[in-house]
């Protein structure tokens, strides 16, 4: 058998369905002893089982920005400091509220995180 290439190989899978992707890294996995959890991860959320894994246990949360509230100006900073977005990039998300701050983080820095921002005198929403 003639070897591959890496554009060859990617050239097959392309062609591969979600699931043929799927069996194929179980196969991969089987044969060479090895785990190959990020890729089987994004394959099972391009699948339709992720959403029903993700609402029995969440371990991302999503802070969201609701609205800046009186003090502007500190929301602006303290956005900075979890972000560390420019002054115009960090003034823009207050602005649009209501916009994510922080996305797919653990659930202690979503806490502290929008303990900071309300501090601040932000409202704030943990999905």
């Amino acid at each position: 058998m003639a070897k591959l290439s890496q554009e060859d190989l990617l050239a097959q899978f392309e062609e591969l369905t979600l699931i043929e992707l799927s069996e194929f890294v179980k196969a991969f996995e089987e044969k060479f002893d090895v785990t190959a959890a990020a890729p089987a991860a994004v394959v099972a959320q391009g699948g339709g089982a992720a959403p029903a894994e993700a609402a029995e246990e969440q371990d991302e949360f999503d802070v969201v920005l609701t609205g800046a509230g009186d003090k502007k100006i500190q929301v602006i900073k303290v956005v900075r400091e979890l972000t560390s977005l420019g002054l115009k990039e960090a003034k823009d998300l207050v602005d649009g509220a209501p916009k994510p701050v922080l996305e797919k983080v653990d659930k202690a820095a979503a806490d502290k995180a929008a303990e900071s921002l309300k501090g601040a005198g932000a409202s704030v929403e943990v999905k």
